[in-house]
Formats: structure tokens, sequence, C-alpha cells
């Protein structure tokens, strides 16, 4: 049984490594984080920067045949490391669910998008077909898919990507988890639509008491809908804290080029701050601070030194020798 006060996620000293007969890509080195319930926590940073590794390995959906998984995962109580693949099965979609970057891949194309909706609520909750079908119909009501009862027995192809997001949205909705982890999943839609998954989202969150993991690489998608970000580069958090106190100080150079380079109102007639260089190569990191290449405050001391996380404030810490330093 879960310990009431146990944290709905624990993660400690997580590496994950895909290990190949030609080479080692180090995809995540060593993250630690808590989440509660309620509480939305977003992982942001470039591409390549480990996000995506780290979110499916909250489900061990990364190829268990290249990957090396290390250190603490714990899901609402349960070891997801030691976990078999029969209890892995039985977890996701019942306790942890996900939503994919976009779903004309992760849905299936020769099922109808209620059966799809309908064969979870049946392998987990072991419902008769014709509920199991009623509740499609609720879901696909609750993610606000117009005409729903006939969106039912509608292919994927037949939904346009806005309708498709929502009806993924309702499969990871189907057994109501207990956390919610979200890959990008509005990078591909229009600015109208993305606004509307977002808000939709956020409702449904608050409604159903899950704890949500949201990846991205959008500063104003984190602004939108997160608690707590953590800035993610060469497969590590270099900085975290609430979200408004570090969209307003951030305190890594490779947090403040993030906001530098981004476009917010006011900017007319103003040049965007671009970073310089391109991230690591993840098969050959070398020691010191991952960053220090492409940053203009680099020191001697961070081609050498890996940084360690220094707290500055309740619940805001960085990798950064300037902060370590300053201390």
């Amino acid at each position: 049984m879960k310990n009431t006060n146990e944290p709905l996620v624990q993660v400690r000293d997580l590496k994950v490594r895909f290990v190949s007969k030609d080479t080692t890509v180090h995809a995540v080195n060593g993250i630690d984080f808590d989440l509660d319930s309620h509480e939305t926590l977003c992982v942001l940073g470039e591409s390549g920067s480990g996000k995506s590794v780290m979110l499916r390995s909250l489900m061990r959906l990364n190829p268990a045949n290249k990957t090396v998984i290390s250190g603490t995962l714990r899901v609402n109580g349960q070891d997801l490391v030691r976990a078999t693949e029969r209890q892995l099965s039985d977890l996701r979609g019942r306790v942890v669910s996900m939503i994919f970057q976009e779903p004309m891949t992760a849905l299936d194309p020769v099922f109808k998008i209620g059966r799809q909706i309908a064969e979870t609520i049946i392998r987990h909750e072991g419902t008769s077909r014709a509920e199991a079908d009623k509740r499609a119909l609720d879901l696909l009501e609750l993610v606000q898919i117009p005409s729903a009862k006939e969106r039912l027995n509608a292919y994927p192809f037949e939904m346009s990507g806005g309708l498709r997001q929502r009806a993924m949205i309702a499969i990871a909705l189907a057994c109501k988890p207990k956390l919610l982890l979200a890959d990008e999943p509005t990078t591909a839609l229009d600015a109208t639509v993305q606004i509307q998954i977002l808000l939709l989202l956020r409702k449904l969150q608050k409604e159903l008491g899950m704890g949500v993991i949201f990846v991205t690489h959008d500063l104003g998608v984190a602004g939108e809908i997160a608690d707590r970000i953590a800035v993610m580069y060469a497969g590590r958090f270099i900085e975290e804290g609430p979200t408004s106190a570090l969209m307003r100080s951030p305190l890594h150079p490779y947090t403040q080029g993030l906001l530098g380079a981004t476009v917010h109102p006011g900017m007319r007639g103003s040049r965007l701050i671009t970073i310089p260089g391109a991230p690591p190569n993840l098969e050959q990191l070398k020691e010191g601070c991952a960053f220090a290449p492409r940053c203009t405050k680099a020191q001697s001391i961070c081609l050498n030194q890996t940084p360690k996380a220094t707290q500055t404030s309740p619940g805001r810490s960085a990798r950064c020798v300037l902060l370590a330093n300053a201390a």
C-alpha cells in the first residue's frame, strides 16, 4: 500500500543509457525530483536534451533491449526500475498515462476511436463492452469533441489534428490515472487549438486531481500550465523553481538565454538574443559543465568541474559555479 506521506512521483539519481555495440548514448545523467498529486511540473529545454527519454522512463517505454536504467524511480509507491513486464502492463493506462506528441502515429489507424478508448477500459477495469462504449462516449464529451457520438465510429484519419489530440487525451484519461505525462502534445497544432488544448488539460487536471509532467520547449506553454519548471540540458536538470520566480529571475545562463530568445509582447523592433553553438553530443559527454562551450560567462573551472545543484531559496536551485562561488 502506498505511504500517504510519500510523493506521487519520487526520482533519485535517475540515469538512462542507450547501449549498442558501437556506442553508448548518455541520455539522462542523474535527475532528482518529487511530484505531488494535483501538481504540474513542466520540463523545459531544447531538442536533444533528454526530456522525452526521461518522460518515457516513467512508463518504462524506452527500448528494453538497448536501455540501461539506474537510480530510484517510484510512482504511486511502486518501484518501476525493478518492476516486471506484467506489473508495468497493469500500471500503464491505469496509474500512469501518456499523451504523445503526434497523435497520428500514436493512434492505431485501423481501429475506430471508440474502440481504442473502450479497449483501455476493458483491459484495466474488466467492464462489459457496452459499459466501455458508454464510458468512451462520456470521455469524448469530457474532452469537448463536437458530435461525440458520431466520432466514436470515426477512424483517426477522418479527424483533424486538434480532434485527434483530444481523442488521445480521452484515451489517456480513460481509467482516471494518478499521473499524466504529456510529451509536447501541442507542438503540431496551430496557436488557437494549442490554447484550447492547454486550457482543457489544466481544467481536467483540477477536476481529476492528477499529477502532470509536461514536456515542452515552449516557454509560453510552460508559463500557462506549470506550477514548477525544471530546465533540462544534456540529460540533467540545470535549474528548478516555481514558474513565476524562474521566469521572472532565471539563475542559470542557459535559462537566461532561453528567455532572451523568446518572443513576447512589446518586442516589436527588438532583436532576439540567440544562444550560440549547439547542444552537446550525448555520446561524447566530457567532464565539466555541458553548457560551458556555449556560455558567455564560462570560466576555466567550468570546463573541468561538473557543477552541483546550489539551492538559493526554498524550491529554487541551479547547477552553476557562479552560484556556488557566491553562496
